[in-house]
């Protein structure tokens, strides 16, 4: 068998990522609205994770030995989805249900719905909680799945995922790693304007966390933290946070400048404009 090389690995994870964009473009069309500018932004994250670090059975989404990945932002669903979509979980034909009637794919996560969400996301805080009490979980099993958790910037507000952060170090959770998307808005307006939490990249170190910030959009920075928390994990050890700096919209101009784009309203004829630039722009990298 022949060894991928780190181009064709990176090749591997933009395409990945470009198709999480064009899914969550077509469920965003169904609706005409929502968090499609959160699914763009996170798609190369996403990416990352499903296509090339997390141990998973498309088959049997519920394998014992598999890692997993907790979406604290339940509102971040229909990236999710994307993400199932393209590890083969979920039907890609099933996404244009998604937010209908009866679907298994509603607006916001729920686990009791949708195979591979293992968690519902609601109020937000709670993602990194439970992602240590499971972490801590399978090591008492003696397990050697790993637990992600995929969380906002806009979570650093609530004093629980602090609370998560020092209970993650206290017991060692070396099988754990944290994603934070760093887009810098959240309901309420830029994040800095709510409530300042910078310093971030100090404040996880200084909860013992090995740390890395980097261009949540940039494929090759995001596989070399993932590689590099990977080098760190152990059943006993320091858990891992990736702090990733993103954009709105990321990959379509035209969403990427949009006001008011925590929660998109995306106009009939736009739609096929923001499939066209997402292309553009995917085929001139690759020509690149």
């Amino acid at each position: 068998m022949t060894q991928e090389t780190a181009a064709e690995r990176l090749e591997r994870v933009g395409a990945a990522a470009y198709r999480i964009r064009h899914h969550a473009l077509t469920m965003g069309e169904v609706q005409g609205q929502g968090y499609v500018g959160q699914a763009l932004g996170a798609a190369d994250m996403l990416a990352a994770v499903y296509s090339d670090q997390l141990r998973y059975r498309a088959e049997d989404p519920e394998w014992e030995g598999r890692d997993r990945f907790l979406l604290s932002t339940g509102h971040y669903a229909i990236g999710h989805y994307a993400a199932l979509a393209e590890a083969g979980v979920v039907p890609v034909e099933e996404l244009e249900t998604y937010g209908s009637d009866d679907s298994r794919l509603p607006m916001s996560g729920m686990s009791t719905y949708t195979p591979g969400m293992e968690i519902s996301g609601g109020s937000l805080g709670h993602g990194l909680t439970i992602a240590v009490g499971m972490a801590l979980g399978l090591r008492h099993q003696g397990s050697e799945a790993r637990v992600y958790n995929f969380l906002s910037d806009g979570e650093l507000d609530e004093g629980s995922t602090w609370e998560a952060a020092m209970g993650a170090h206290h017991h060692q959770l070396g099988n754990l790693t944290a994603m934070v998307d760093i887009n810098a808005l959240q309901a309420d307006g830029k994040t800095d304007t709510v409530l300042r939490t910078e310093p971030v990249t100090e404040k996880w170190e200084a909860f013992g966390w090995y740390t890395q910030r980097v261009d949540g959009n940039d494929v090759g920075a995001l596989l070399a933290a993932f590689d590099n928390a990977a080098a760190q994990a152990a059943a006993v050890g320091r858990p891992s946070v990736i702090l990733c700096d993103t954009k709105v919209g990321r990959g379509v101009p035209l969403l990427e400048d949009r006001e008011k784009a925590h929660f998109m309203r995306i106009e009939e004829h736009e739609w096929q404009l923001c499939r066209e630039q997402l292309t553009a722009g995917y085929e001139g990298k690759a020509a690149r």
